[in-house]
């Protein structure tokens, strides 16, 4: 049975959320009464890329009993969904979801639950002994949570990307002044005249604010902050 989360009818976009490092499918194994419960979590995208992966598992895995799926997309979480694959209705999926939903990461001065971008997949072997509806909700949920616990993890920050044109003999000593100031540098391009040099900051108006005040102390006023779009940017958390 496919579940979908009711969600508010607006919600803000995060410029910074958590999610599993990128080409890594991390696999996790719990035993509960001799049922096995192998909880593989993959970063994806889309819908799309979180039913391939339940898809793939139900071809590894095709003497298992139940493929139990949770997925949360977006960076604001817009995208929830679960399935309960044929456990009783209530007891796989949406404890799943839920542990994904509740898991608080070190992203930021305080813990948050924020991870998103992520598909937890439970394949089931049954061991034999009817676990009831509280032991499929904590054996479901204690093995997501585990996974989640020891998988590796990233930040991922929105930045705003900028240039600023300036003579080739100044480029390398302002790059340097950005990057103590900590910018991310993005690399440069050239013209016959200038070093277009680049950088990103955060997605938030007081940051943008300030890059622009640097910017204007450090050159006299004779550069400026030119918008070149966005990026997200993947930083992996301290003890990961």
């Amino acid at each position: 049975m496919s579940q979908r989360r009711p969600l508010p009818a607006a919600l803000p976009v995060a410029n910074r959320y958590t999610t599993l490092a990128a080409g890594v499918d991390f696999r996790h194994e719990l035993s509960v009464k001799r049922s096995r419960f192998i909880t593989v979590l993959r970063r994806v995208g889309d819908e799309d890329a979180a039913r391939g992966l339940v898809a793939e598992l139900r071809r590894e895995f095709y003497d298992a009993r139940h493929h139990c799926s949770a997925f949360v997309l977006g960076p604001d979480r817009g995208v929830q969904r679960s399935n309960d694959d044929g456990e009783p209705s209530g007891t796989a999926g949406a404890p799943m979801l839920d542990a994904l939903l509740k898991r608080e990461t070190g992203n930021g001065a305080v813990p948050a639950a924020d991870l998103s971008d992520v598909c937890a997949v439970v394949v089931r072997y049954f061991g034999g002994i009817l676990l009831g509806a509280g032991g499929l909700v904590r054996a479901y949920s204690e093995s997501v949570s585990a996974a989640v616990s020891l998988a590796p993890l990233v930040r991922r920050d929105r930045l705003q990307l900028f240039t600023v044109a300036v003579p080739h003999a100044a480029a390398g000593r302002l790059e340097n002044e950005l990057r103590s100031a900590g910018h991310v540098m993005t690399g440069n391009s050239f013209d016959a005249v200038n070093t277009y040099v680049g950088l990103a900051m955060a997605d938030d108006a007081g940051v943008i604010a300030a890059g622009h005040a640097r910017l204007a102390s450090l050159t006299a006023g004779a550069c400026t902050l030119v918008p070149a779009g966005t990026d997200w940017v993947d930083t992996p958390l301290a003890g990961r």
